[in-house]
């Protein structure tokens, strides 16, 4: 079963100088049946105005990762890293015991169009940790690269939860077909673009709650780059 949430239903929330579309209840926005999905439990879709951001602030326990579309986004955290992210990176953060970290855009000029991700984690109280890494276009092109995964393989970030991650890059009569084991869940999120997901067409901000399927077949796309997580059945609904 194939569920989709339209862009435009999602959680809004506007402060000037960030603009946010909230797929799952976050901040000020709650709704009762948007309370994540199996451990994915924030996808945020950001823009942050020129020379502005998140001040420093504390995690704990949380997987967190981003995903920049347009722009760049300057991190630095407790651990001491300090990193600028631009499209193609994806940043992964274990808050674990707890760290402190801020997100400001990068420029003074342009704002900065990112995904800002959480997963609940298997574990509590690990040591903090940072990853990153760059994923070429031709690496995602007409195919779902993996890009995180619990055992980072194949060059993908590690994650302290039974879920798989993959982003993809469609257009023309590019396609990539997904095969899901029996019981698994799935969630799809177009980034950017447009995709057809098993005959269902879709769009920018568009999101598909995926149950009971054997495969995820995407194709026809215009422009697309989307994000397939691959899911426990157990834990949230």
């Amino acid at each position: 079963m194939l569920q989709v949430r339209k862009a435009d239903e999602r959680g809004y929330a506007d402060f000037g100088w960030l603009k946010s579309r909230h797929t799952f209840s976050f901040g000020q926005y709650y709704d009762p049946q948007q309370l994540g999905f199996s451990d994915l439990l924030v996808i945020n879709d950001d823009r942050v105005a020129a020379d502005a951001g998140f001040g420093t602030h504390p995690h704990r326990d949380m997987e967190i990762f981003s995903y920049v579309l347009k722009g760049a986004l300057e991190h630095k955290d407790s651990m001491g890293t300090g990193s600028v992210i631009r499209p193609g990176d994806v940043q992964m953060m274990s808050a674990g015991s707890g760290i402190t970290h801020s997100e400001f855009n990068h420029s003074d000029r342009e704002l900065v169009h990112f995904l800002q991700i959480w997963i609940q984690p298997d574990r509590r109280g690990v040591p903090p940790r940072y990853q990153q890494r760059n994923f070429t276009p031709d690496e995602k092109r007409g195919h779902l690269r993996l890009i995180i995964s619990p055992a980072g393989e194949n060059g993908a970030l590690s994650v302290y939860q039974d879920v798989k991650v993959y982003a993809g890059l469609f257009d023309g009569d590019e396609t990539d077909t997904l095969t899901l084991t029996p019981g698994r869940r799935a969630y799809v999120h177009v980034a950017r673009g447009n995709v057809v997901l098993n005959g269902i067409p879709l769009s920018a901000g568009d999101g598909v709650r995926v149950t009971d399927e054997e495969r995820l077949q995407l194709e026809q796309g215009t422009d697309a780059e989307v994000l397939v997580f691959d899911l426990r059945s157990a834990n949230q609904d």
